[in-house]
């Protein structure tokens, strides 16, 4: 398997009549994308903008974030629109690096997010530094809470593939060429070096807490091996309302950071074996069954250590911890990526479940920690959100315009991938 990604550096966007990258601007005729978006019935209004960074502007509620790709005759996100689809993680894929697509809309749950373009709560997400083309959607009025999240899910990766497709042809592009070997030939290089695994938990926990893959609900699926080119292809799409600090976006799975620092480090200081996608489940009971298959697996593959991220907080953490038990009783040596959520003051117990097996554990910060926003000149969305928002609350909006909030409703602000500026030593 062999994939060429042409990343494709966007200094500044802008709408225009026309389409088309020139000198790292990117020209984009805004009409065309509400008429895209209006093609699914159940859409009423559609509004775009752009947030770039510095700019003094506040975007909430924000609900996924997209970087635009496309590949050449093919599908970016596949198994997501067509009925017949084709591998990802092969032939040539166009990223728009520097920008994204930003999906906004009334906010269904209580974990939806914001991004600052400026200020201080600009320094705890990835997301400010991007130039931000933001999409927010009114639904019709017989479209239940489910279809409003799929309608808005369904149109930001639309959106982002169009964007993307603008790229395909641009001449002046940074090329990375990615090789993934079948497991017979990976068993056999670099013998010397340990043999790693990387178990990708995954959102699968249903009201409307969901991961895609190959437009597959993972709540249906058991784990599986995956290859690092896959996830880069975009065959795996958010579709959850996480609380905002620790969830994976799509932006987040196509920029993988454990993938990529695996593929950094491959036959160097380790032999990356693979990627096994473990859906983190309800009931204890599935749990145990998803652990004891992704244990499996690694044992297929030959591991000798593994790296473990989590998604969301609270339950998602027992499906870390007895995965990495399980695996540490196997002889697998265990990294994990958690964050912690210590209480305001950094006293509570910071998390809800653990075992002595854990012990080599990448810490992504203290969510519970608040932080005050300053008032920002223009907000894209909703402000009074915020009250519905996962760390914040009805007395978020200060009577001077500021805005108190826990580093939970910062989109990305602990990303469990280690895609964060936070993090936390041992003293």
């Amino acid at each position: 398997m062999n994939l060429e990604v042409r990343n494709i550096d966007i200094k500044d966007a802008v709408f225009a009549d026309t389409e088309k990258i020139e000198n790292g601007i990117l020209y984009i005729n805004k009409n065309s994308l509400i008429s895209l978006v209006k093609e699914d019935k159940r859409v009423k209004d559609v509004e775009f903008d752009i947030a770039r960074p510095g700019e003094s502007v506040r975007i909430l509620p924000v609900k996924d974030v997209i970087e635009p790709r496309a590949k050449v005759d093919d599908e970016i996100f596949p198994g997501t629109f067509k009925e017949y689809m084709l591998e990802g993680g092969s032939g040539v894929t166009y990223a728009l690096k520097g920008c994204a697509v930003v999906t906004t809309g009334p906010i269904v749950g209580f974990q939806e997010g914001l991004i600052d373009m400026s200020g201080p709560g600009a320094e705890y997400s990835i997301f400010s530094k991007l130039i931000n083309i933001t999409m927010s959607i009114t639904k019709e009025d017989f479209v239940d809470q489910h279809e409003q999240e799929e309608t808005i899910r369904l149109a930001g990766l639309k959106v982002a593939a169009y964007i993307g497709s603008i790229g395909i042809g641009y001449e002046e592009f940074r090329s990375e060429s990615l090789e993934w070997k079948n497991i017979g030939e990976k068993y056999a290089e670099f013998k010397e070096l340990p043999k790693v695994v990387y178990v990708y938990n995954c959102m699968s926990q249903g009201l409307l807490h969901d991961t895609y893959f190959y437009g597959r609900d993972s709540k249906i699926i058991v784990p599986t091996l995956v290859t690092p080119l896959e996830v880069i292809d975009g065959a795996i799409v958010s579709g959850n309302c996480v609380s905002p600090g620790s969830k994976t976006t799509t932006y987040h799975h196509q920029n993988n950071a454990v993938i990529k620092e695996c593929l950094e480090k491959h036959g160097k200081e380790m032999n990356f074996m693979g990627v096994i996608l473990n859906p983190l489940m309800v009931t204890l009971k599935e749990k145990y069954r998803n652990c004891m298959l992704t244990v499996r697996l690694a044992e297929m593959l030959g591991a000798e250590g593994a790296v473990i991220s989590q998604e969301g907080f609270g339950n998602p953490t027992t499906d870390l911890m007895i995965t990495c038990e399980s695996l540490e009783k196997k002889g697998v040596k265990v990294v994990i990526i958690t964050n912690e959520d210590a209480g305001v003051d950094g006293m509570s117990e910071s998390l809800p479940d653990s075992v002595t097996e854990a012990n080599a554990i990448v810490s992504t910060g203290n969510s519970n920690a608040t932080i005050m926003l300053p008032k920002m000149d223009k907000v894209i969305g909703k402000l009074s959100e915020i009250a519905r928002v996962t760390g914040g609350n009805v007395d978020s909006i200060q009577s001077d315009g500021k805005l108190l909030v826990e580093i939970h409703g910062i989109m990305g602000s602990h990303n469990l991938q280690g895609n964060t500026k936070l993090s936390a030593i041992t003293i």
